[in-house]
């Protein structure tokens, strides 16, 4: 799912338009040269501010960050090979070691090829370039002893969008609260998730997979302890870790989670994946095969998206995350629904919500958000599973957003980022910097003792407490009974 600007206002588009708009573009930079460090090699990618280098060894070579403020940012890092060649359509492939450092003051390239609305909500830029699975660390204290809580987040955009480089990801208030940030880029659309007769399946899942397998290896050296990683992702990347909740390789590689409006709707079953698929050889002309399409270009790969995803009066209802996660009965053995049974799906602690308006027009918000949060919450309950529920109705006070308390809009919340690029725009001028400090700091108490705080209780079936996040915080007791009976269908 995407961020768009136009979400909360007079007219709302189709449900898969709220979907599927994005948001990109913008950051801040200031470059520390390469050369003025004597390094032989860089990551690519727009700079970030920096006041001094630090150098961290990983297991496949050094790599140097910048000192900030709050800690060091490594931006850019490989954790896998570039998927060109033979490796476009493969399952990713660990970095080939390098022996001189590589400078990571700039952000990688995105898998991301261009922004689905001329503007966006949330910016996240489009970086060109082939070394798209990489990430960055974001860390107070890039120290073997430090052992930190870690939090690995995923971004939204729809499955088909977004990127890890955006300004409202930045980890500096998680580091001035003793937190490591991890933000991942993975594979998009077509080259992620299109069913090929001649490839891996769900291969952006096996980049979730290989970069949370790199912070098992690697985290340490940047201060953070392995065995504390929440995985986090808000949107397309809330369902990711829905996801990932539900694939038995994934186990072990975290050990808390967090859904932020996420499409729990996801993963789709098997029949929506093969019927994509039919799709895409039928709209495109191009056979669904790994063989027809290893060789294009950046631009022709996205022309193939672009013809398979047209607006047309006969798109099927699943088109608009039919690019998504899909149950393939081996790496993901299930189909979100079939995920609410008991065992289905890691009993690892989850915190998750939603934000009281979404998408503007209350059906849509309910069918593509709410109700399948919801009902996640409640067959967790009914198991025993550590579950906290919250809603997000604090309203915009930008004029354009009349009020609403829309998608996207309490990411910036979360990170305790309300200074950052983009947010007075869909906020207003003055967002309440104490809600912000409530929200972040129940997040930094859940990464680190995988519970939000003693004045927000589980979700349980006696008493359905939920945060309700507004000027003033609150709990209350089963605030969805009224919607329940719709929702629980």
């Amino acid at each position: 799912m995407a961020c768009s600007k136009h979400e909360g206002q007079d007219s709302m588009s189709e449900g898969e338009n709220a979907f599927m708009r994005a948001e990109q573009l913008g950051r801040r930079s200031v470059l520390i040269g390469a050369a003025a460090l004597g390094l032989a090699a860089a990551c690519s990618g727009p700079p970030v501010g920096a006041l001094a280098p630090e150098s961290v060894r990983t297991v496949y070579g050094p790599v140097v960050g910048e000192r900030r403020a709050t800690g060091f940012a490594f931006l850019g890092v490989p954790y896998a090979q570039p998927p060109v060649g033979e490796l476009r359509f493969a399952a990713p492939e660990p970095p080939k070691p390098w022996k001189e450092a590589l400078l990571c003051t700039r952000y990688g390239p995105t898998a991301q090829r261009k922004q689905l609305s001329e503007v966006t909500t949330i910016p996240e830029p489009v970086i060109p370039g082939d070394g798209i699975l990489n990430l960055n660390v974001f860390t107070p204290d890039p120290s073997p002893s430090a052992k930190l809580p870690v939090l690995v987040w995923i971004h939204g955009g729809g499955f088909v969008a977004g990127c890890s480089a955006s300004p409202w990801y930045d980890g500096a208030s998680f580091n001035r609260d003793g937190v490591v940030l991890v933000s991942i880029g993975y594979r998009l659309g077509v080259e992620g998730f299109l069913h090929l007769s001649d490839a891996p399946e769900n291969r952006a899942v096996l980049d979730w997979l290989a970069a949370l397998r790199w912070v098992q290896g690697n985290i340490a050296a940047f201060g953070g302890d392995p065995a504390k990683v929440t995985i986090a992702g808000q949107s397309a990347g809330g369902g990711a870790v829905w996801a990932l909740m539900g694939a038995p390789s994934a186990r072990g590689l975290f050990r808390a989670a967090i859904s932020e409006s996420g499409a729990l709707a996801q993963p789709n079953d098997r029949a929506v994946a093969m019927d994509m698929s039919a799709l895409f050889a039928q709209r495109t002309g191009t056979p669904a095969k790994a063989a027809a399409m290893r060789d294009l270009n950046r631009d022709q790969m996205q022309a193939l998206e672009d013809a398979l995803r047209a607006q047309r009066p006969d798109n099927p209802p699943w088109l608009a995350l039919g690019l998504a996660p899909w149950a393939d009965g081996s790496l993901i053995p299930r189909a979100s629904h079939e995920m609410l049974r008991p065992g289905a799906a890691d009993a690892v602690p989850l915190l998750l919500g939603f934000t009281s308006q979404e998408f503007g027009d209350e059906a849509q918000s309910d069918a593509m958000l709410r109700a399948p949060t919801y009902r996640v919450a409640e067959a967790r309950a009914s198991q025993g599973q550590p579950t906290w529920l919250y809603e997000f109705d604090w309203p915009s006070q930008a004029p354009q957003y009349r009020g609403k308390s829309f998608h996207c809009l309490d990411v910036p919340f979360a990170f305790d980022l309300l200074g950052a690029q983009g947010v007075a725009a869909v906020a207003g001028d003055n967002p309440p910097q104490g809600l912000a400090g409530a929200i972040h700091g129940a997040w930094v108490s859940f990464v680190a003792d995988n519970d939000p705080g003693g004045n927000w209780p589980r979700y349980g079936l006696d008493r359905r407490e939920t945060m309700i996040w507004a000027e003033e915080p609150q709990v209350r007791s089963d605030p969805f009974a009224r919607q329940r009976p719709n929702w629980l269908r």
